[in-house]
């Protein structure tokens, strides 16, 4: 699907940076991948480190690609759109990763029949572990989707969704890795806090969320199944849940998605 296609990144930052690596891991040619990035500095960084393209001008970039990636802010959406629409036509596929910026507007500053694709990676794609919504815009085909699916396989696990779903998508996996790291922080302070060193109760806080949720992931059984089976009558696990319980963990948890899922919409003007 990918095969003699032009690649071409509007911005150079992390994401960009996660994206290009799985495709290079992926066997897709450095030659065929082009960046457009106005930092110096970071133009030098992914020449020197992935031999991609580089350059500061955009117009270049899209004016060359068959698929274009828009790896920038989403304050910056309006001006960047509105200087690339002149060089975009139907034939050009553009991938967004853009948070709260949505395929219509894409399209109505493009215009030109433009094809669209509103994909929501998430920080994990830095280590090829993301997990990746996408969305087709009006014009879409499912080749573009495919496409959009085989770039973002490389870098995680990817599900397409309906775009009115993709606030829900920013709420839980897009702001989701910040959750878990601060349960892992909290999980190594308890373990200080009852006698452990930082350094060991660290270590097993990171390789006990790492192996619990490898398990779920690997054996496919519901969540509360394997809970179970950690859980005997009488013991120390049911005891504890007992205390996330009545502390509301649950309750917490979906209100920090609904929390971060009403900011999403909040940011996009809805």
């Amino acid at each position: 699907m990918l095969d003699g296609k032009k690649i071409g990144f509007i911005g150079g930052g992390n994401m960009a940076e996660a994206i290009i690596k799985g495709l290079l891991a992926g066997g897709v040619p450095a030659g065929s991948i082009m960046v457009a990035e106005p930092v110096p500095l970071r133009r030098d960084f992914l020449s020197t480190e992935y031999s991609a393209e580089v350059t500061d001008d955009n117009l270049d970039v899209a004016r060359r690609s068959d698929i274009i990636i828009l790896a920038i802010k989403p304050q910056m959406a309006a001006s960047v759109l509105t200087g690339l629409e002149p060089v975009i036509s139907a034939d050009t596929l553009v991938i967004s990763i853009m948070a709260g910026i949505s395929t219509g507007f894409i399209e109505e500053t493009l215009a030109n029949g433009v094809r669209v694709v509103r994909c929501m990676p998430n920080t994990p794609a830095l280590i090829q572990a993301a997990a990746t919504a996408l969305s087709p815009g009006r014009k879409a085909t499912e080749q573009d989707l495919d496409s959009a699916r085989e770039i973002f396989s490389l870098v995680g696990v990817v599900v397409a969704v309906p775009e009115k779903q993709m606030d829900a998508v920013t709420g839980l996996s897009g702001s989701g890795p910040a959750y878990v790291f601060t349960f892992i922080e909290a999980l190594a302070d308890a373990g200080v806090k009852n006698g452990l060193p930082r350094d060991v109760a660290a270590s097993l806080a990171v390789q006990t969320v790492l192996g619990a949720a490898a398990m779920a992931s690997e054996t496919g059984e519901h969540t509360a199944l394997l809970r179970e089976r950690v859980t005997s009558p009488g013991g120390t696990t049911i005891a504890a849940l007992h205390a996330l319980e009545n502390g509301r963990f649950r309750g917490l948890i979906m209100d920090a998605v609904d929390a971060a899922t009403q900011r999403s919409k909040e940011l996009a003007g809805k």
